[in-house]
């Protein structure tokens, strides 16, 4: 497969919807593939997010059209500042250390340092129906999960992962947009309008708005950074990733999702009411007493939050010679569909719960393989045979049916 162009307009040739299967492994009765789908070389695989993550951390991560400034800060790895508690589930990095309360460019170099991580976004499918069930003589509602599947879209944010080529990028928050500028609440920069700036300067700057943090004298105070995965269609995926689900005549209630993993990162100041609002101790406790009803009102009227920085990971990014076209990192919306639309399908039909990766993806490609023995492989055919007739039964009449 050659290297996709960077521009693609929605009607343009490569917005291939996928249509044959190969390998005969499943019907050919599949009306979501197309026959001039290109062919899927091993070389041009993504690597997995463990592989990116494990590269080296000192390669640049912007392609030549995005130099890094010339004023950006290094980051050192060697500042003794670890993070005081990171969420298992989301990757939510919480930092709790008086190195950072008073020192305006420690904290400006630190962020820089903490942008450099992308955002863990994935597609999710998950579908399921309801049964009733009779459990000790009473009927109940279960919900039962028939798939839930999940492709991660990390490495296509990078133009060469291998060497941690991005066009990632640090921004401030626009003077129109209502976020918490040091506040409680959500406000726009004064004398800002929504949509109109009258006579304002420009949006602060990263060092502007650390300063900003250093000198706050709140007892209570946060400064956010938030990684985003920015220029990716959303309702483009998620219309065709619904019609090929839809497309094994499955009747089951669906819901496709974009969950986000390593989002966001808190520093908190150092003081003891930071420092238990984290103890999950303490948390339980409120929880079991309801005390909660009277610590979270406190805390969420005396912690003054700053949400003004967001590490922008682009999918594409606006033409510059063109208004109705863009330019993207790695491939379009409709040819990462065309890659994975085939692992997709058959995990469907198979009912799996998973993550999946280049395997799958190789898989998905790939002929029935063979093993030179005559019994083995007229078993296997037997039981590749048995999965498609199931396969065929569910696409004739239906699936995921409520009962």
């Amino acid at each position: 497969m050659g290297k996709p162009s960077p521009l693609y307009s929605d009607e343009g040739a490569d917005a291939v919807s996928l249509h044959t299967q190969r390998g005969g492994g499943e019907s050919s009765n599949h009306n979501y593939l197309d026959d001039d789908a290109p062919e899927l070389q091993v070389d041009d695989l993504p690597p997995l997010y463990d592989e990116v993550a494990a590269s080296e951390p000192s390669a640049p991560l912007l392609g030549p059209e995005y130099p890094v400034p010339a004023d950006r800060p290094e980051a050192s790895p060697h500042d003794g500042i670890d993070s005081f508690w990171r969420d298992p589930i989301y990757g939510t990095e919480y930092y709790i250390t008086s190195l950072l309360d008073n020192d305006p460019k420690l904290l400006e170099k630190k962020i820089h340092e903490w942008a450099r991580k992308p955002p863990r976004v994935s597609v999710r499918l998950h579908g399921y129906h309801r049964q009733t069930v009779d459990k000790n003589g009473k009927k109940e509602t279960e919900t039962v999960t028939d798939f839930d599947v999940s492709v991660n879209l990390t490495p296509f944010l990078y133009s060469d992962a291998t060497r941690n080529l991005s066009w990632r990028e640090l921004n401030t928050v626009d003077n129109t947009r209502k976020v918490k500028r040091g506040t409680v609440f959500r406000r726009r920069a004064p004398g800002a309008k929504r949509g109109i700036e009258l006579g304002l300067p420009e949006k602060p700057t990263l060092e502007e708005w650390c300063h900003r943090y250093c000198a706050n004298h709140s007892g209570l105070k946060c400064f956010v950074l938030e990684r985003r995965m920015t220029g990716f269609n959303y309702e483009d995926i998620k219309s065709r990733l619904e019609a090929l689900v839809r497309g094994t005549n499955y009747h089951g209630s669906l819901s496709i999702t974009f969950p986000v993993k390593d989002q966001y990162v808190y520093v908190y100041n150092e003081s003891k009411i930071n420092i238990w609002r984290r103890n999950k101790w303490i948390r339980w406790f409120c929880y079991i007493t309801c005390l909660w009803v009277l610590i979270w009102p406190y805390l969420f009227f005396r912690t003054k939050v700053f949400e003004v920085v967001f590490a922008d990971w682009p999918f594409s990014v606006p033409d510059a010679n063109d208004d109705n076209r863009r330019k993207y990192v790695s491939i379009n919306e409709a040819q990462w569909y065309n890659m994975w639309g085939r692992a997709i399908y058959r995990a469907v039909l198979g009912k799996r719960q998973c993550t999946l990766d280049q395997n799958d993806l190789v898989t998905a490609e790939l002929p029935n393989p063979t093993f030179g023995n005559a019994a083995v492989d007229g078993a296997m055919g037997f039981i590749r045979a048995g999965i498609g007739a199931m396969n065929e039964v569910n696409r004739t009449v239906g699936w995921g049916y409520d009962s």
